[in-house]
């Protein structure tokens, strides 16, 4: 069973930023892609970004494209989403997720098996 805790969130001013943890039990960042969404009031769960391995391959959403970035650290089972130019839009609960390797979409919610309790990220204005 794999077990992930987020960690980072809080209250920013909008072009402020925020660095968000995901720490999963053993081996969780070698072995599986990791992923974080996110879910605003009244909003659908939606795709932010996504790491794999064995490359290190990452891939973002349109909308945290260039200000938003994923990275792992190994040695803690750890995977980052640093957050920079913060928007009131991006005000969201975050979560982190870990599936296995597949064919599934990494930006799809079905392609991830586990998820964390999610941390909650205001962009005040």
């Amino acid at each position: 069973q794999v077990q992930l805790v987020e960690s980072g969130g809080g209250l920013v001013q909008a072009g402020g930023s925020l660095r968000l943890s995901c720490t999963g039990s053993r081996y969780t960042a070698r072995l599986y892609k990791m992923g974080w969404f996110r879910q605003a009031p009244g909003k659908e769960r939606e795709f932010v970004a996504a790491l794999w391995q064995p490359t290190n391959t990452t891939t973002y959403a349109d909308s945290v494209k260039g200000r938003f970035a994923i990275s792992r650290d190994a040695a803690k089972n750890t995977v980052y989403l640093q957050m920079d130019s913060l928007t009131p839009e991006d005000t969201a609960v975050y979560y982190c997720a870990a599936g296995p390797i597949s064919t599934v979409s990494v930006q799809t919610a079905r392609a991830y098996q586990y998820w964390g309790q999610g941390t909650q990220v205001t962009v005040s204005s």
